[in-house]
């Protein structure tokens, strides 16, 4: 089979590339847009760590490419160097710089002026982590105990409010990590991010669509009370499962008003099972800190109501294929996955491993909790019941 030639694409086509990237299109589906393998695209993107390199501009004060083409003009009919100034309406000195910077007037060239103007001007702004090493330290420390960019970003303004030097956005953290040219982080952080990957990944990227079977009974979550919707009370959680290999699953449990995770083992995934699973979890605490569970339609639910008459706490149903409906229990098990990645045996986990996990992630400020911390939140609730 003949080997097409390689393809060098223009700056508009790479315009495009990243437009659909961000819109979290796979490298094939873009790579189909061109006729092309997605390692075409791939090598692309992944020059930057899959960040869109930032639109390069000029200065307004700048000499653009007509003007320079208008003083090439002028000098080869020998206007003198103030009479182009006048009629460009710029300084003298402006123009007299312009050809000492190109070979001077029997060598200038309006086009190879511009180019070598924008060689120039290619002067990137140091890293702030690359200037204060001492931030470095604290934003890769923070790393290895596998707090977010953006947990990151907040804990820092709320621990040094008043010293921007001490500040760093969570953009410039993951570029530091992505772009390795950028010589800030060690690409070894990589590791501790919530999702490992080579290249940082749109947040539109398609997501995991629920697609369990159906079971009857149900209480929609239309006919959940508004007073949950605005997660002002506590006692309203969110539940579903993270799958392994050799058909072993854990249930994951999420409290609303301060993000609390809990987690529970499981011998299997049947109904008895996991409502036995979670009738043990919901006695742990006091009734006031569980009014109510949000599930998805899975089967394992199928005796929920067992699962109410034992614990007198109601069951509320997703609608079908609305994973969002549980946005805070769909984004814990994402972090979750840190953990436990997919294809790993979750059945070799302790009961006590599983409460120290949940312990790391309630143990790391919040943004949607203005970086408070889940268990700080979810204590003064316990401590608010007496």
């Amino acid at each position: 089979m003949k080997q097409r030639p390689r393809i060098y694409y223009t700056e508009s086509q790479k315009a495009l590339m990243w437009d659909h990237w961000k819109k979290g299109e796979s490298l094939q589906q873009i790579a189909q847009l061109f006729d092309r393998h997605h390692p075409s695209i791939q090598r692309i993107l992944a020059e930057t760590g899959g960040i869109r390199p930032t639109q390069r501009s000029r200065s307004r004060l700048s000499l653009t490419l007509a003007e320079r083409e208008e003083i090439s003009r002028a000098d080869v009919a020998g206007h003198s160097i103030r009479m182009i100034a006048t009629s460009l309406r710029r300084s003298p000195s402006t123009i007299s710089r312009e050809f000492k910077r190109n070979g001077g007037r029997q060598s200038y060239r309006a086009t190879q002026a511009e180019q070598a103007a924008w060689v120039r001007a290619h002067r990137p702004k140091i890293c702030k982590l690359v200037e204060n090493r001492s931030l470095a330290r604290i934003v890769a420390n923070k790393l290895k105990l596998e707090w977010s960019p953006v947990q990151i970003d907040g804990w820092l303004k709320r621990i040094h409010p008043d010293d921007v030097n001490y500040h760093v956005s969570h953009e410039t953290i993951y570029r530091s990590l992505y772009i390795q040219a950028r010589g800030a982080l060690k690409k070894e952080l990589l590791k501790y991010l919530r999702r490992t990957r080579v290249m940082r990944r749109s947040r539109h990227h398609t997501q995991k669509r629920d697609n369990h079977g159906r079971i009857v009974g149900t209480v929609s979550i239309s006919e959940r009370p508004a007073s949950v919707e605005d997660r002002k009370v506590v006692g309203h959680w969110e539940g579903d499962l993270i799958s392994g290999s050799n058909n072993s699953h854990i249930a994951t449990l999420v409290e609303r008003h301060s993000r609390y995770v809990m987690l529970a083992r499981l011998e299997g995934k049947d109904t008895k099972t996991v409502i036995n699973a979670l009738i043990k979890q919901a006695n742990k605490l006091p009734r006031a800190l569980y009014k109510s569970l949000t599930w998805d339609r899975g089967k394992e639910m199928a005796a929920h109501k067992r699962f109410t008459l034992a614990t007198d706490i109601k069951v509320y149903f997703c609608d079908p294929h609305s994973p969002w409906q549980r946005g805070s229990n769909e984004n814990t098990n994402g972090l979750l996955r840190q953990y436990f990645p997919k294809g790993t045996d979750l059945s070799l986990y302790s009961q006590a491993k599983l409460n120290a996990v949940a312990r790391r992630l309630n143990e790391r400020p919040r943004k949607i909790l203005n970086f408070e911390k889940p268990a700080e939140r979810f204590n003064l609730c316990v401590a608010s019941t007496g």
